[in-house]
């Protein structure tokens, strides 16, 4: 039995383990405003807002998408539909000016845009001042970029995001109302949301068919896309060691953070926006914010994927993992974690505790390009992550990282050997470049053939070199340009 509060409203529900969000408002509670567009996450027709209380008190609602979204994390929260933005008739803000805009044209695509616009417009107002801060355009961008529109061709959209703050604040008080008290964290099969790290483990030993889930994005696409059905889930969304961010020194070289395998993509933004630029550039292109939101880290990684964007940037990294089982505790480098496709080194019993991001070293440059079809919201064909530092005028510490072009995300130890100790020449290049064709042998699937991987990973080199030599001789942009074309 879930407990939690929908618009305002305490509900109580008994829910299967593989029931969504969008399923528990559509079929049960008869609240159809939440549409179901591509039910694996991409439309954003679903999109929802879900609150719970910061470290300040303070409610925070965030955009999810109710179609991946599994309902039993809602228990202890606060769910916001379409229906329940308007106050005794006066629209909220992110309504009246889809409504004065245009913004809407069939329909069917406008709830789930409103409710991106309703969490935008939350962030916004921010702070204890209630001040409605400046939108600028990669926030606008990177708030919608998860809702896809056939009719309005976005203008109006957009038009009506920049508008918001020019309608009057009709904004139902009970947003900022408490949460059930008596929700107390699910502790009972078929799913269990235990609290602490000794929980975690005692259930997985009790129950080794439990499927693990955090932020559901990928997981729940089996039930969606492959008609799955979970007997019984294990939530790690609220273990407190599995969310914290640790500031740490594993030895006297190296300092970094340990970063909780159920931290949100959207938790770790601040702290690689600040660090790691290229980084946070990739988070942007990983998924719409609705993803950003729930995906974790730990989930990216355990899931074990060869087009995972974030394994081969922490592989360039040299980063480790911190993996806890009913045997105890221990290190791994995320090297030797990916054993084979979908396969990877976690014992019976075993989850990823955290993974540890080392603090860059001014010395050291990081490039990530990420190839797709499309440029937000998409899967990788091909990506590449590398990182070096000059020394004397050669290269030192190269770490070239791909993902799509193996069974698993991979470092390409023979072009770095190519690259180590040399000069970034044409010549130098050229060989990693050969180097690399012949220890990658990539497949052909719907995101692009083995040739234009192979092709793709030995341009992104190439454009390595470039952006080294730019560095290095501040060569305008266009001679760049033209030495890549040839």
């Amino acid at each position: 039995m879930i407990d939690f509060m929908l618009n305002g409203q305490r509900r109580q529900c008994a829910v299967s383990p593989d029931t969504s969000v969008l399923e528990l408002l559509r079929e049960t509670l008869g609240h159809t405003g939440t549409k179901e567009g591509c039910a694996s996450g991409d439309c954003g027709a679903c999109t929802v807002a879900i609150g719970e209380r910061d470290a300040d008190g303070r409610i925070r609602y965030h955009s999810a998408n109710g179609c991946i979204t599994p309902a039993h994390q809602l228990h202890g929260r606060h769910l916001v539909t379409v229906e329940g933005l308007a106050e005794d008739d006066a629209l909220h803000p992110a309504q009246a000016a889809m409504v004065a805009c245009h913004g809407s044209q069939c329909g069917f695509c406008t709830p789930g845009i409103v409710m991106s616009l309703f969490t935008l417009h939350e962030a916004q107002r921010g702070g204890d001042t209630q001040a409605l801060a400046p939108l600028t355009p990669q926030r606008l961008e990177a708030a919608l970029g998860g809702n896809l529109c056939r009719c309005t061709g976005y203008r109006p959209i957009r038009d009506a995001a920049l508008t918001m703050t020019e309608y009057p604040e009709a904004r139902p008080q009970w947003l900022d109302a408490a949460a059930p008290e008596s929700t107390a964290p699910l502790a009972e099969e078929p799913f269990a949301q235990p609290t602490s790290l000794t929980e975690l483990i005692a259930l997985r030993r009790r129950h080794p068919e439990a499927r693990l889930v955090a932020g559901a994005t990928d997981l729940w696409l089996e039930v969606t896309q492959r008609l799955t059905h979970f007997a019984s889930l294990i939530d790690v969304t609220r273990v407190a060691e599995l969310n914290a961010i640790e500031e740490t020194t594993l030895d006297d070289s190296r300092r970094g953070w340990w970063i909780g395998a159920a931290v949100t993509y959207s938790r770790l933004e601040p702290l690689l926006e600040t660090h790691y630029e290229a980084f946070a550039h990739l988070l942007h292109r990983l998924g719409s914010a609705q993803i950003r939101n729930r995906g974790t880290l730990g989930g990216n990684i355990a899931n074990a994927s060869p087009i995972g964007d974030t394994p081969p940037v922490l592989l360039a990294l040299d980063s480790r993992l911190w993996l806890a089982g009913p045997d105890g505790e221990r290190e791994l480098p995320l090297e030797a974690f990916f054993l084979d496709y979908k396969r990877t080194a976690l014992r019976e019993g075993e989850t990823i505790r955290a993974v540890f991001l080392p603090r860059p070293d001014p010395a050291r440059r990081l490039k990530v390009w990420k190839l797709s079809k499309r440029r937000e919201d998409d899967i990788s064909a091909v990506l590449g992550a590398f990182a070096w530092r000059v020394e004397d005028g050669v290269l030192r510490d190269v770490r070239l990282a791909f993902g799509g072009m193996a069974a698993t995300p991979r470092r390409a130890a023979r072009a770095e050997a190519a690259l180590e100790g040399q000069a970034p020449t044409l010549e130098a290049f050229r060989a990693a470049r050969k180097a690399l064709g012949e220890e990658f042998q990539p497949m052909s699937d719907v995101r692009g053939s083995a040739d234009y991987r192979r092709l793709s990973a030995a341009n992104l080199l190439e454009r390595l070199r470039l952006s080294i030599a730019q560095d290095d001789t501040d060569t305008p942009r266009e001679v760049m340009l033209h030495a890549y074309a040839h």
